[in-house]
């Protein structure tokens, strides 16, 4: 018999019960085996956190094809009733559901959190209700939710892909990102000079050190911004701070220095060899991802700073020998995101060219750079230099592209909720921006607030189509090619030489799902932009 979806509980004490949806729950003293056993009808799993139960299966070298995540879905579901903020975990959900104290948001801990995943919840709200009672309960009611959205097929699209996205995340940490430790270890020693002892800067950065304080006559710490701006404040060169672009204005012989080290101590102190000891082993980067960590719908990472890997390093992003890394990045997602929003025909017809920006200059007296200010001034709000006139160069030839970002920028100004194409639900007002709104400042809160909500619903699209994307692309990709790196708008699949042409074709075939699957009919192309390397500093 095919099985649809499959509920899965994680006891008080460790086992695992599962049902099939529509059948009895039966206990599985091993998720593993139940999931050798179901996953054959290719089900989708319905569990509480993904982050928790996924990461066991992973090391027992069981994937599965697809997920309901109830703490992903809740929060989406929460957003989108306008109550964002809310704990979102399963024990809140029923919490709520059955009129009783919801249990605080708490974090999640990775390993060996299968016995403890419902205990909280089982002292408080739900001592008298089974695990498995507990998940499927919550399902069905976040499927009634999802059936009672304004637009429930679209809005039901993002809750798959936000929950493949959290199976991505947890393949991704899983399998590492090809980081050759060798390689990493001579960079930093060509840029900072060789490990120094704990608590000691490298050679590279003290001499840099020893340069700023030559530079003002007495010994000052480039580490601490109060002793360097009283410094340049006692050398007659008054700073507000020592951010590098304020600093450049100064004409002083510690300028020089004091940029290249501050440049080489970021490096030294994020991705330096402490880093190193803490996300890398086995020559594989093991980033702890946070699906939807930024209210867009965009990851971050609570750990390993995978998505603020500066240039240099990618030099240590290796693949193994006889394979290659296959990168591709949207070309130009976010405009390509509003045109096929608006439905706005001249744009439309641009964003069926690979270069959006240059297909529009002829509507901005042929100059390219002009035609990328205007687009990117009307998502961002800019209003500085050129933009004003060239916005209104935007208003009158794409017309339904600038009345989107406007209408919602007006929203926002007035207090009110935006969304996706999908339906993800921007925050609502702080208290702290109702209570400025009636102040003197309520002209500038309204201002920021819009700026705000009309790059969310243009942003929170384009992390849609990624997800989507993706989630197309892990189906599609050639076994044992796999994902090993994902960044708003680019993703790396780390794949056997040979396969590079197959995974390079997956990506075109992904992104223009994607496209259909979220637009529909549409002349709006969003090219892949693709190179196939051995070190991710080549592909760029």
């Amino acid at each position: 018999m095919h099985v649809g979806r499959v509920e899965v509980a994680v006891e008080a004490g460790g086992g695992t019960t599962v049902r099939p949806v529509g059948g009895a729950a039966r206990p599985a003293g091993d998720l593993a085996e139940a999931v050798r056993e179901f996953e054959r009808d290719s089900p989708r799993w319905v569990w509480a956190d993904t982050r928790v139960v996924y990461p066991g299966l992973l090391d027992a070298g069981l994937r599965v094809s697809r997920c309901h995540d109830l703490f992903l879905t809740e929060g989406l579901l929460l957003a989108a009733e306008g109550r964002s903020g809310e704990p979102r975990s399963a024990e809140a959900a029923y919490a709520r559901l059955h009129g009783l104290p919801v249990p605080d948001e708490r974090g999640v801990e990775v390993a060996g959190a299968q016995e403890t995943l419902f205990e909280p919840a089982r002292k408080d709200a739900a001592a008298a209700v089974s695990p498995s009672d507990l998940v499927r309960e919550v399902h069905e009611d976040q499927r009634r939710r999802i059936a009672a959205h304004r637009d429930p097929a679209r809005f039901g699209l993002l809750v798959a892909a936000e929950s493949a996205g959290a199976l991505i995340a947890a393949e991704m940490s899983h399998d590492g990102m090809p980081w050759r430790e060798d390689a990493h270890d001579a960079l930093l020693t060509d840029l900072l000079g060789p490990r120094p002892a704990h608590g000691m800067r490298p050679a590279k950065l003290q001499h840099l050190a020893d340069q700023v304080s030559a530079a003002f006559g007495h010994p000052v710490n480039p580490d601490s911004p109060q002793q360097i701006v009283k410094a340049f404040k006692a050398a007659g060169s008054a700073v507000p701070s020592t951010r590098s672009h304020v600093l450049k204005q100064v004409d002083h012989p510690a300028v020089a220095p004091l940029l290249a080290y501050k440049e080489l101590a970021r490096l030294f102190s994020f991705h330096g060899w402490v880093w190193a000891d803490q996300w890398v082993k086995g020559d594989r980067f093991r980033p702890e991802y946070v699906v939807a960590g930024v209210v867009s719908g965009r990851w971050a990472t609570s750990g390993g700073g995978a998505l603020q890997i500066p240039k240099v390093m990618r030099r240590a992003v290796i693949a193994d020998d006889g394979w290659s890394l296959v990168v591709a990045d949207a070309a130009q997602l976010e405009p390509r995101v509003l045109a096929a929003m608006a439905d706005d025909r001249g744009l439309a017809r641009a964003a069926g060219e690979i270069d959006l920006y240059a297909a529009l200059a002829q509507a901005f007296g042929g100059v390219r750079e002009s035609a990328k200010i205007a687009l990117l001034s009307a998502m961002y709000g800019g209003t500085s230099g050129d933009a004003p006139k060239l916005l209104s160069v935007m208003r009158e030839r794409f017309p339904q592209a600038y009345a989107l970002v406007e209408d919602a920028a007006k929203s926002g100004e007035q207090g009110k909720l935006v969304h996706s194409w999908l339906g993800r639900t921007c925050p609502p007002p702080s208290h702290q921006w109702r209570e400025l709104i009636t102040s003197s400042q309520g002209a500038r809160a309204a201002r920021d607030r819009g700026r705000f909500t009309r790059n969310f619903v243009v942003q929170a699209t384009a992390a849609e189509w990624a997800l989507t994307m993706m989630a197309v692309l892990r189906g599609h990709l050639p076994h044992p090619a796999h994902l090993v790196f994902f960044q708003h708008d680019e993703i790396i699949a780390h794949t056997p030489a040979p396969l590079a042409g197959e995974v390079a074709a997956a990506v075109h075939h992904a992104a223009a799902e994607a496209t259909r699957l979220l637009f529909g009919p549409t002349p709006v192309r969003i090219p892949m932009e693709i190179a196939t390397v051995t070190s991710y500093a080549d592909a760029k």
